[in-house]
């Protein structure tokens, strides 16, 4: 019997949404601290924020109390955490 070889798979550079650039309005850039990010990178550097800053409603874990900065971006109400992706259009470019 012949013994069989597992086929090794190639790996492929990144691309799609980690590789793309954009550029962040000015009111993210106050968020983020960063002109040019890829989209991941600034969801994760607005996750940072809100964490470090207490803005996570205590009791809904899931609602977002914006504050100034905050405001600027997502709107001065509270905002469910999936709809935040939704707001950042409005701030990023190609």
């Amino acid at each position: 019997m012949a013994k069989r070889r597992k086929k090794t798979k190639k790996r492929r550079a990144a691309g799609g949404l980690t590789k793309q650039t954009y550029s962040c309005s000015a009111a993210l850039q106050e968020i983020v601290g960063s002109k040019k990010l890829t989209r991941p990178q600034i969801v994760k550097k607005l996750w940072i924020y809100i964490k470090a800053h207490k803005r996570q409603d205590p009791k809904k874990r899931r609602m977002i109390v914006p504050d100034k900065k905050l405001a600027a971006v997502l709107g001065s109400r509270p905002i469910d955490m999936l709809k935040i992706a939704g707001c950042l259009n409005k701030h990023i470019k190609k």
